[in-house]
């Protein structure tokens, strides 16, 4: 046989596409590379292709369980999820829920791509002959060096992660952090955005909130202490107090807001200065405690006037010499 003579390549492994190379461009070399220029290519496009379409399909899923319906539906994302959003916030209620949802669903989200594309990077590697192990424990390391450089974005971003999935509070919550207090007007995975009583908005990081006071949830108690002087009649200012009391409860707009009836729990605390305090509670609905105590107020301030009981008296001492 002449050594010039161009014989097939060896294709007895059962490489159709080393034969279907060769047999479209008869060159040995190329039919050889077939698995390198053909198969592999192939293979590498179809994960692709497969992870672009799974991770399309988990989020249309996500975005669909993290739709808000309605206010007084809950989305079916949070469903499996305790809630102590209080359903007096109307309109807010709504809003709460769908930034919640949304801020839960675009974690899932955010798993769900890290999940799909990190498996598919791992399948592209082994197809391509890497060692997967030197790989995972260079991954490793450098997820703890990241990890111990944005130490606290991590502590941030978990702290965010928890609260939300608790719903410790919310947008509309009126809430005690201890370096700030106010209304919840955003509620994100690292910050929390709040507005105090005097319009002061406070950005606060969820890692560095060590406790949570929540006046927003269940219900609230309008706590009003009212002084009198020694000289009053202590039974008749609680008998006063509590007469008002059951009056503005029984009537709207308060009585809206009142869930059992107040209760007049007598002397509180004597004092030099404030005289005599006595003390009325009553348990209204979450954040309209404020509202309760004002009205409270100014009503027993006018009925103790009308029955001539005089509060606490102030001294006044001389500027000095």
């Amino acid at each position: 046989m002449d050594s010039l003579s161009i014989e097939p390549p060896a294709c007895d492994t059962g490489d159709n596409w080393c034969n279907a190379v060769y047999n479209l461009t008869g060159k040995h070399w190329l039919a050889a590379s077939a698995d390198w220029l053909v198969a592999k290519p192939l293979t590498i496009l179809l994960i692709l292709l497969v992870a672009f379409v799974v991770r399309a399909i988990i989020r249309r899923l996500i975005d669909r369980l993290s739709r808000v319906n309605g206010g007084s539906k809950l989305p079916a994302l949070l469903r499996p999820l305790r809630e102590r959003a209080p359903q007096t916030l109307g309109t807010i209620l709504s809003e709460r829920r769908a930034l919640r949802a949304k801020t839960i669903g675009s974690v899932f989200k955010s798993i769900a791509s890290l999940v799909v594309f990190g498996t598919a990077f791992m399948m592209i590697l082994a197809e391509l002959g890497v060692n997967l192990a030197p790989v995972l424990a260079s991954a490793g390391i450098l997820g703890v060096a990241i990890g111990f450089g944005a130490q606290n974005v991590v502590k941030d971003f978990l702290s965010g992660v928890f609260m939300m999935l608790e719903d410790q509070y919310g947008v509309g919550d009126v809430v005690d952090v201890g370096e700030a207090s106010g209304t919840v007007e955003a509620v994100g995975l690292r910050i929390t955005t709040m507005r105090d009583v005097n319009g002061t908005v406070w950005y606060v990081r969820n890692g560095e909130i060590l406790r949570v006071g929540n006046s927003s949830q269940g219900f609230a108690v309008a706590v009003v202490d009212v002084p009198i002087g020694y000289g009053a009649d202590v039974e008749q200012a609680t008998d006063i107090i509590a007469r008002v009391a059951s009056d503005v409860t029984d009537k709207e707009p308060v009585s809206n807001d009142v869930l059992e009836p107040p209760e007049v729990l007598g002397v509180e605390r004597v004092s030099a200065a404030e005289g005599i305090m006595l003390r009325l509670t009553v348990k209204v609905r979450p954040g309209r405690q404020w509202a309760v105590q004002r009205s409270l107020r100014a009503r027993i301030v006018a009925a103790f006037e009308d029955a001539g009981i005089q509060g606490p008296l102030v001294r006044g001492f001389p500027s000095g010499e």
